[in-house]
């Protein structure tokens, strides 16, 4: 990151963030989220799911992980294996 970046002011940063989100609803105006969401935290689960399948299998999964998993600390709560398991398909 570059210093002056580094020093951008609240205010820069959100007009620079506007401006970003502007040209690229120029460029992808029909872009839309496949993945099945209601959360912040369902967002992330579901988008580091969809690097290792399809969207349509995430979607799948997440409709059952969402119910079971509602909030990080049950993420954590839950012995890995029976994260693994599932997540599995």
């Amino acid at each position: 990151m570059s210093a002056a970046r580094a020093e951008e002011s609240p205010v820069a940063l959100t007009r620079r963030a506007r401006r970003i989100y502007r040209l690229l609803l120029e460029r992808y105006p029909y872009a839309h989220c496949e993945l099945d969401f209601e959360t912040p935290l369902q967002l992330l689960v579901a988008t580091v799911l969809s690097a290792q399948t399809t969207d349509v299998t995430v979607n799948r999964v997440t409709k059952t992980l969402f119910r079971k998993y509602r909030t990080p600390g049950d993420y954590l709560a839950v012995p890995i294996e029976e994260l693994e398991r599932d997540i599995r398909p």
